[in-house]
């Protein structure tokens, strides 16, 4: 059931319509936002699956917008003293940060969790 009742796919705009804002998928306001859970708890856990058993500390469910995401990601690099990015609204900071990510996260008075192992 569709919620606004409005356009799928424009020739106007050059394709599919997002169902969510309304605008065309090229200028999609929606997926610029923070993805995950909105639960207001902030996620920290590590993966090393595709990247040769290397371990990246992952960071999702920051209650920001995406253009802070990269300012957030940038201060958390910095204190961490290593590298890292913002892929599909989570950061990925190398190696395992956890323990510093946490309470660097919980000082800015959000609530952190430590997921996985």
């Amino acid at each position: 059931m569709s919620r606004g009742g409005g356009a799928v796919y424009s020739t106007r705009f050059g394709g599919a319509m997002c169902p969510e804002c309304g605008k065309a998928l090229i200028g999609c306001i929606c997926k610029q936002l923070s993805r995950g859970p909105n639960d207001g708890i902030v996620r920290v856990s590590r993966e090393t699956k595709g990247r040769k058993g290397k371990g990246v500390t992952i960071v999702t469910g920051a209650p920001v917008e995406a253009s802070e995401l990269a300012k957030l990601c940038k201060e958390l690099k910095r204190r961490c003293g290593c590298g890292g990015t913002v892929k599909d609204g989570a950061i990925e900071i190398q190696g395992d940060q956890r323990d510093i990510l946490v309470s660097l996260l919980e000082a800015k008075g959000w609530t952190v969790k430590r997921v996985g192992g």
